[in-house]
């Protein structure tokens, strides 16, 4: 998960914590999933363009048959993923309006898309997704949550570092206004250093609240077929296929 924005120090000043706050082996299932959904193109997917890598851990369990170009906002989560994934391609840019010059054989965006929080935003996260995948390609997204099924929750998790350090973090996301478009979360790190000092940090993170009827017309608006796929079981998700048609 990567903010379109500098503002956030989980982004920042925080992301040499990422691996310890969102251990890697935590994405192995979704890059499963994504690799099934890259199925759906009309031809093997070999290119893989990432929009919002953040850390890299979804790559890494994506690289070993795929050659992946990774993009993200933060140039400090960008050098946590050069560290996991030296052999991918690590670009700087923004989602909304990068543009490579280049198609893949299909583009993946997982939480970060959560970042878009207007309709104008997302639309232009899909146009840019149109703009780099391949005739006959699909672009996969994982949203956390849709406006359909959201039900605030409280999670904690993190890790411990082979150094002696470690992270622990406390998320509570809190329900939103009747109609809003977004939804706050609040997020309370503790991090512990190497040779045991520890501190407490606070943000605040705005993430997008949209319907499954708007993600699958906004789609439709920037020329995709659109195929959406509930996740049973488990974070009980709704993902999103967009199918480039083959010219």
């Amino acid at each position: 998960m990567t903010v379109t924005g500098p503002a956030l120090r989980l982004y920042g000043e925080l992301a040499r914590w990422w691996p310890l706050i969102s251990p890697v082996e935590v994405y192995e299932e979704d890059a499963r999933i994504a690799a099934e959904l890259f199925a759906l193109a009309g031809h093997p997917v070999r290119t893989v363009l990432e929009l919002g890598s953040g850390g890299g851990h979804t790559a890494h369990h994506l690289r070993s048959r795929r050659t992946m170009t990774l993009v993200d906002l933060s140039p400090e989560m960008l050098a946590v993923s050069q560290g996991l994934n030296p052999g991918a391609e690590h670009l700087l840019g923004d989602m909304r309006d990068l543009r490579l010059g280049r198609l893949f054989d299909a583009v993946l965006v997982h939480d970060a898309i959560g970042y878009m929080t207007t309709r104008q935003d997302l639309s232009a996260a899909f146009r840019t997704a149109y703009a780099h995948c391949r005739p006959g390609g699909v672009a996969v997204f994982f949203p956390d949550h849709v406006a359909d099924t959201f039900e605030p929750v409280t999670d904690c998790g993190g890790s411990d570092g082979d150094d002696g350090g470690g992270a622990r973090y406390l998320e509570w996301s809190l329900p939103p206004e009747p109609g809003a478009t977004t939804v706050r979360t609040e997020y309370t790190f503790v991090l512990r250093e190497a040779d045991g000092a520890v501190r407490t940090t606070h943000e605040t993170h705005v993430t997008g609240l949209f319907p499954v009827a708007d993600w699958q017309r906004l789609l439709g608006a920037a020329g995709f077929r659109v195929t959406t796929v509930r996740e049973s079981g488990g974070r009980d998700r709704t993902m999103f296929v967009g199918h480039r048609p083959a010219e």
